[in-house]
């Protein structure tokens, strides 16, 4: 026997009520009544759902209702027991209390699901407003995103909200103002925004296809609708064609397309006869996803049906029938031999050749598919070949999700139920028969629509409170926000000073009455959107009681429960508890308040029943309400029915004796074979029993005892095993081989608490071999998702654990049994749980500050984990300053792991310190660390080596060290010893040489790094080894990037041997350039790297040119000079200009004139400096000395091919000829012309 043990709602809170309405009731309008209906929050907590634990009578007002309500709840528990699984027990007679299951889970009806999950939500924290108060409006109902509706009904799209006062509605039609008053078909229900049409008096339902929003306003905001888009279904007809006979050879594969019309929604497609025969399918012949029907390969038989593909429209439930497919099979047997269907070579039977698989769909070797979060993943293979290939699922590098992965259409389709992002990879179907195998590979892209992480809630603020509106969602393409307000864009809306926008969310600060808004979040992609409404509210209101007065509780002892107490007012009250009037309040311990004001006992004991009262406080008053609590004893089955083997014939008892709160109605029935046992007349129910007489073979399998009350029960199983003959009786699992246990199963969290959560599970079989241990996982989906990490352990005697957790972490856990055999498969997950921030407790630990290069200082530290973060936005404040100097400390804010500090001097001690800071504060002051700025080569080498010679074997060394200053790093020594014996001849051999090594370090930079680039299509690299190996060199790495302005390409990374020092590069287009950065590597690691860029392109340097010199600094210094030369010359010309004189110029070469010539006739006079005079083709310098011009002509070229002559003083006297006449003066006319200069001199 096993027990199985369902302790109900075993003190979750059992059954409540409340005692007849007081005379405040009746003030209020209250009727009155004996008894109140629990909150369901109250029941369902446990995982355990009893629906006679919400009800203890009814007055006459409500009695009725309330008993047909009782009957329908009772009727689901009947339904829900029928349901209920057991284990079926392994070990004959065993007693094993303690590794069983307390609580065995009914699976509750999803509207208790749906009830438990609005609690949940109350234990966030959320409120709602008293409807009798004024606040902006709420939708509470709307139709779907995507409307289709039926052509043959009126069309209804829904739309509810309330608020105080009651919202008016209107509507939008693709982004337009509806006018409902304009169509006489269209209609709003009263009170409502639901939008009827009707077309009882005609219309056609396609012209009102759109995409509608309702808008529901209060003179206190506006709340919208989702984007309602209204399709109406279509039905067409199928195209009429006529179909030949197709012919194919037996054997040969074949595709029969259906081709279905495109209906709205899609219409089910399946195949028969047209005699309305269904076709018989198997693994070579069966129907793809896209409607067509497969051959894997033809047999004769085939030709015996036709076959018609169907097609039935959802809505208007009519199908429609393609003209048939008729098939004629060429074969090399005709005679349809049945016999030949089961021969075991069919193929080779009736002369079909066989031949290796190939796929008929899809084709190819690979292909790819999207698919999006929260949707089925169907991939499909059809293959022919003869014999019919198998079919095979595999996913590269991981397993096939085995809870969400199920096998279709025989072994032809996978299907992956609701897809996460961690189902995305490569997955390949293997098609194979006995000549051979292929394989297709289908790429699995997850894409996803936004899907909430931080719904915007309801604000509900005082006057001159600060608040905030969070709207945070994720989705593949990241999804873009956008807020409204009252429906319009916020950046459109009237500027609030008290507003602040910060990306997702909204700051409210020192609001006001006029603050009141309905606030829109609408986050969207390219997969769809998300709308949510959340209004701010200000509101001034003391403190009010939610909850009928007087309640009263009913639990079980031992277990846990919960009191609840709503309340409203605003500012939001302070919630206190107390136990029968006693002044001390009731928070820690065994007892811990939640958020919205609910008390939970974390352990029923005898103690704690009496009266708890809660008295929620603000600054404008205090309300109170009081709850009576009464404690049960459990019920409890204390001798439970045993496994047992009987002859066939004989009587048989099975015991169920139990224990439980004599205040309480207890019941007792029987399970066979978890279905309710029909008590026949060979058997008798007692109530500590259950006797058969007369056993029959049909009476074998297990029976289950199910003893309850109205607040919990408790199941015992056993199995009964009925002998045919007269042999002795044995243990009939004595022989079964042990195995690794089934995993456990349906694991629920409870207790949920800030710190810590209670984790319940129920064990799988444990195989014949009694469970160990349990080892709980936990998985976190911030730093590490999908990574599994171990909890804790527990002994193998218990199924529910306390778990300590950190803060802000999402956990998600599981449980693995573990016996003698070996470990179970992991559980299924358990839903998600995250807990609350907290500034980080702890600082990232390893921290070290060592130089990369003689210049800087590189701080690194082990990062921390999810569970040591605390909070979001983890990051890490960087300090540090020179040790024993006083300086004030440099910081930074880093999010990785390491941090470089540059330009420091060569190996100077630090102080470093690491501090770990999240959204929710700082950690610890942490402690310092010494760290060392970079090393650089000593300066100087061992000075005054001495050697004094001890014997003839030894010998003495001795030298002096070299100053600390001039290591330049941490001192390491590094020597070669060798011995040689000298006579007066000279050295004899060398002795073996001692070395030794200090630890090898990272090389220094590549010398002489060059690109060179002698055409568009190839980029040549060269380089030297590094000056310093450092070491014993293993090789260089190469990084290039390819850039083109500010556009940046992926970077590409080559590893080369030691030896090599040339590499070519292929360039990929002419237009970008290219980054190059080379370092080699020793087994430390990389060193010192060296950048280079690749030439510009010819036209880009002169577009570069042209773009930029005009912003250069030398260009504008230059064109700032010429410009101050010029307008000196301008203003020394208008100087000689006012003086009157003249300058003319000479049209011949004469000899120069002396002081006495005697003037111009026109009045000039040319004036020259004899002993000063430059000779022809010189030029003044600006210090005053004499120049010779530079000129390419030769002076043989002035004469007629003599030689010219010279004075004793140097000055030239040859002759020029009238051919260099013209010439020179021309060249000294454009010398001159382009020396400003000289010009200036010329002219002074």
């Amino acid at each position: 026997m096993r027990r199985l043990a369902a302790r109900g709602a075993a003190g979750d809170a059992g059954e409540v009520a409340a005692p007849a309405a007081d005379s405040s009731d009746s003030a209020q309008g209250r009727s009155p009544s004996s008894w109140r209906l629990i909150d369901l929050c109250a029941v369902w907590d446990a995982g355990v759902y009893l629906p006679s634990a919400a009800w203890n009578g009814a007055s006459s007002g409500v009695a009725r209702r309330r008993l047909n309500e009782a009957e329908r709840l009772s009727s689901v528990r009947e339904a829900q027991l029928k349901r209920l699984k057991v284990t079926r027990p392994r070990v004959l007679g065993s007693r094993e209390r303690g590794r069983v299951p307390r609580m065995a889970r009914q699976p509750p009806p999803p509207w208790v699901h749906a009830a438990f999950l609005l609690c949940l939500l109350s234990l966030g924290g959320a409120i709602e407003i008293p409807m009798d108060l004024t606040q902006p409006p709420t939708i509470t109902k709307q139709s779907v995103k995507d409307h289709i509706v039926d052509p043959r009904d009126n069309i209804l799209i829904e739309c509810e909200a309330k608020g105080n006062p009651a919202p008016s509605f209107h509507w939008t039609r693709n982004s337009r103002f509806f006018n409902i008053a304009k169509d006489p078909r269209v209609s709003m229900r009263r009170r409502s925004g639901t939008l009827v049409i009707d077309f009882r008096s005609g219309g056609r339902p396609e012209e009102y296809e759109g995409e509608y929003q309702c808008f529901a306003r209060n003179k206190f905001g506006t709340a919208l609708s989702n984007r309602i888009r209204l399709q109406v279904s279509k039905s067409p007809l199928w195209p009429k064609e006529n179909l030949d006979p197709v012919v194919v050879q037996e054997g040969a594969p074949l595709t029969l397309q259906c081709n279905p019309p495109p209906g709205l929604p899609s219409p089910v497609i399946f195949w028969m006869s047209s005699s309305m025969e269904p076709i018989t399918q198997d693994k070579r012949v069966s129907q793809g996803h896209n409607g067509d029907l497969y051959f894997s390969n033809v047999m004769l038989q085939d030709m015996q049906t036709d076959y018609s593909c169907n097609a039935r429209f959802h809505f208007t439930h009519t199908i429609q029938q393609k003209n048939p497919f008729t098939l004629k099979v060429l074969t090399n047997h005709p005679y349809n031999d049945s016999s030949l269907r089961n021969h075991p070579d069919m193929y080779s039977a009736r002369g079909v050749a066989e031949r290796t698989p190939s796929f008929m769909y899809p084709q190819g070797t690979a292909s790819s598919q999207m698919v999006l979060r929260g949707m089925d993943l169907l991939l499909e293979c059809i293959a022919s070949g003869v014999p019919t290939p198998d079919i095979a699922w595999y996913k590269k590098g991981g397993d096939l999700p085995s809870d969400k992965a199920k096998f279709e259409n025989f072994n032809k389709a996978l299907r992956i139920t609701n897809v996460s992002e961690e189902d995305s990879g490569e997955y390949f179907c293997l098609a194979s028969n006995k000549m051979g195998s292929i394989r297709h590979t289908i790429s699995v892209r997850v894409k996803a629509a936004p899907y909430w992480l931080d719904e915007p809630k309801n604000l509900i603020l005082a006057p001159g409170e600060d608040g905030r509106l969070v709207c945070r969602a994720n989705g593949n393409p990241k999804p873009t926000v956008q807020w409204m307000v009252n429906g319009e864009p916020l950046q459109s809306a009237p500027p609030n000073p008290n507003r602040e926008v910060a990306g997702d969310t909204i700051i409210f600060r020192d609001t006001q009455i006029s603050s009141r808004a309905v606030y829109q979040c609408n986050t969207s992609n390219e997969h769809g959107y998300l709308l949510a409404n959340a209004f701010v509210s200000v509101l001034d209101v003391p403190p009010r009681m939610l909850s009928p007065r007087n309640q009263l509780i009913r639990v079980i002892l031992y277990n846990r429960t919960r009191l609840d107490c709503p309340f409203f007012g605003s500012p939001i009250p302070t919630l206190r508890w107390f136990k029968n009037g006693q002044g001390s309040n009731l928070d820690g311990g065994n007892y811990h308040v939640y958020e919205n004001g609910s008390l939970e006992i974390k352990m029923i004991r005898k103690e704690d029943q009496g009266i708890y009262t809660c008295v929620a406080t603000n600054i404008l008053g205090k309300a109170e309400n009081q709850v009576r609590l009464e404690v049960k004893d459990p019920t409890r089955i204390y001798r439970m029915p045993e496994d047992q083997v009987a002859k066939r014939g004989t009587t048989v008892q099975l015991e169920c004796r139990v224990k439980h709160d004599p205040s309480l109605k207890l019941t007792v029935s029987w399970l066979k074979d978890d279905e309710p046992l029909y008590i026949g007349n060979r058997m008798k129910k007692e109530d500590d029993s259950l006797t058969i007489f007369g056993v029959a073979e049909r009476d074998q399998g297990s029976y289950t005892c199910v003893a309850s009350t109205e607040l919990d029960q408790d199941l015992a199983k056993a199995y009964l095993t009925v002998l045919a003959d007269q042999a002795t009786p044995t243990n009939r699992l004595a022989a079964l081989p042990k195995g690794r246990p089934d995993r456990p199963r349906d694991l629920e969290l409870t207790d949920l608490a800030e710190r810590s959560v209670r984790l319940t599970w129920i064990p799988g079989d444990d195989n014949n071999s009694p469970i160990t241990d349990y080892v709980v996982q936990f998985e976190e989906d911030q730093f590490q998702p999908g990574v599994w990490h171990d909890h804790s352990k527990y002994p193998g005697s218990v199924n529910s654990a306390v778990l300590r957790l950190s803060p802000y972490v999402n956990y998600q856990f599981r449980v693995i049994a573990v016996n003698e055999v070996g470990s179970s498969h992991p559980s299924l997950p358990s839903e998600r749980y995250r807990t609350s921030g907290a500034p980080p407790e702890s600082n990232p630990g390893d921290v070290k500050g060592e130089g990369t290069r003689k210049n800087n200082m590189e701080i690194t530290w082990t990062p921390m984990n999810a569970t040591s973060a605390f909070g979001p936005n983890l990051r890490y404040i960087v300090k540090w300053r020179r040790r024993e100097t006083r300086e004030a400390w440099n910081n930074v804010t880093v999010w990785g792991s390491r941090y470089v500090v540059g330009q420091t001097p060569v190996y100077v001690p630090y102080e470093i310190r690491v501090q770990a800071e999240n959204d929710f504060g700082k950690g610890p002051e942490p402690e310092s660390v010494i760290g060392y700025s970079g090393e650089d080569y000593p300066r100087a080498a061992p000075t005054e080596v001495k050697v004094r010679v001890m014997n003839s074997t030894a010998i003495s060394l001795q030298w002096n060290r070299v100053y600390p200053d001039t290591v330049q790093g941490q001192l390491r020594d590094n020597y070669k010893l060798e011995m040689v014996v000298v006579n007066g001849r000279g050295d004899g051999p060398r002795s073996e040489t001692k070395e030794f090594t200090t630890p090898e370090g990272v090389p220094s930079a590549p010398r002489r790094f060059r690109v060179r680039q002698p055409n568009l299509e190839t980029i040549n690299l060269e380089w030297d080894h590094p000056e310093h190996p450092n070491g014993i060199m293993t090789g260089y790495t190469l990084k290039y990037v390819a850039f083109n302005g500010t556009k940046v390409g992926k970077q590409i990374v080559e590893n080369f041997s030691p030896n090599q020092t040339k590499f070519t590069v292929q360039r990929t287009d002419p237009v970008s350039r290219y980054r190059f950065t080379l370092s080699a590597r020793t087994q430390v690691g990389s060193g010192e790297a060296v950048t280079e860029e690749s030439p510009a392109p010819p036209n880009e340097a002169y577009t570069n040119n042209q773009a930029d010199i005009a912003t250069q600094g030398w260009f504008i210094g230059l064109m700032c000079a010429i410009a101050l030369l010029v307008l000196i010359l301008l203003i020394v010309c208008f100087i000689k200009r006012s003086r009157g004189g003249k300058y003319p110029v000479r049209e011949k070469k004469d000899v120069p004139l002396g002081p006495e010539d005697p003037k111009e006739e026109d009045g000039s006079f040319d004036y020259s400096d004899e002993d000063n005079k430059p000779l022809q083709g010189s030029q003044t310098s600006l210090d005053g000395t004499i120049k010779q011009q530079e000129s390419d002509d030769s002076l043989v070229d002035y004469g007629e091919g003599g030689e010219g002559q010279f004075n004793e003083d140097g000055s030239f006297i040859g002759q020029y000829t009238v051919k260099k006449d013209k010439e020179e003066t021309e060249g000294n006319e454009s010398s001159e012309a382009t020396s400003p200069v000289n010009a200036i001199y010329s002219l002074a």
